[in-house]
C-alpha cells in the first residue's frame, strides 16, 4: 500500500498540496512510518484562497510549514474516531476543533471524503485550506 504522499500524488486532485509539501521539505517526513492523519485540502480548496496566497506561502517556507503541519495529526484517526472527539492536536502545535452537527468539520473545514487508507496513516479530504491563527 502506498504511503500518504504517494497516495496524494496518485489521486491527482492534490497537485497543489503535493507541491507545497515538497517545497516545504515535508515529503520525507510524511512518507515516514507515522502513523499520521492528514486533513488534505484538494486543488479546489487551494483555488478558494485569495489571489497570491499560495505564491506567498511557497516563498515563505517557515509559514508554509506552519500551515501544512496544521493539517497533520499524529496517529491514525478514522472518521468514526474523529466524530467522537472535540479536538485534535496538530503537529504544528495548535488544536483543531471538531464539529459533527452537519457531517464532520475539522478546524472549520468540512470533510468531503473520509478514510483514504495509506500504509502510514489515513487521509481525509477537506474543502478548504486551514490557516493557523
Amino acid at each position: 500500500m502506498p504511503n500518504i504522499v504517494q497516495t496524494a500524488v496518485r489521486a491527482g486532485s492534490f497537485q497543489m498540496l503535493v507541491k507545497a509539501v515538497q517545497s516545504a521539505g515535508l515529503a520525507e517526513a510524511l512518507s515516514g512510518t507515522g502513523p499520521f492523519t492528514l486533513f488534505a485540502p484538494n486543488d479546489a480548496a487551494f483555488a478558494k484562497l485569495p489571489a497570491g496566497t499560495v505564491d506567498g506561502l511557497l516563498k515563505d517556507i517557515p509559514k508554509l510549514k506552519d500551515v501544512l503541519t496544521y493539517h497533520v495529526v499524529a496517529g491514525k484517526h478514522m472518521a468514526a474516531d474523529i466524530a467522537k472527539q472535540s479536538s485534535l492536536k496538530t503537529l504544528q502545535g495548535q488544536s483543531l476543533t471538531i464539529e459533527t452537527t452537519g457531517g464532520v468539520e475539522v478546524g472549520g473545514a468540512t470533510v468531503v471524503q473520509p478514510d483514504i487508507q495509506a500504509d502510514n496513516g489515513v487521509i481525509h479530504v477537506i474543502d478548504r485550506v486551514m490557516i493557523p491563527k
